[in-house]
């Protein structure tokens, strides 16, 4: 039986990035229970982002952000076989070094 899809996204990358229901609550009861309940920001991090990096670790790992109440919201993606899928999301006080592959203009 197929996991249940919570979201599937669209980016301006131009793909589309996939959570299971399963798998969001591993992220928010195992790593970051601040953002439970906070999945359709989650959602508007990956459809409207303020910025995208790539990662310094893995090239088909991107960092997607967007501005929150003076913090940051990060959505990790990785990219594979024209679609991707989060690793995790998380709040920080800065965006994390790394090729910028995307920005939205004002």
């Amino acid at each position: 039986m197929p996991e249940q899809l919570l979201f599937e996204v669209d980016t301006p990358l131009g793909f589309r990035v996939r959570c299971t229901s399963a798998y969001w609550d591993y992220i928010v009861d195992r790593k970051h229970p601040v953002l439970s309940g906070r999945e359709k920001e989650i959602e508007r991090v990956l459809r409207e982002p303020v910025e995208v990096r790539r990662s310094r670790k893995d090239e088909k790992v991107l960092l997607f952000y967007r501005e929150d109440a003076g913090l940051w919201i990060c959505a990790v993606v990785r990219r594979q076989d024209g679609s991707g899928f989060l690793i995790t999301a998380y709040r920080t006080d800065a965006v994390k070094a790394g090729d910028i592959v995307w920005k939205r203009f004002v």
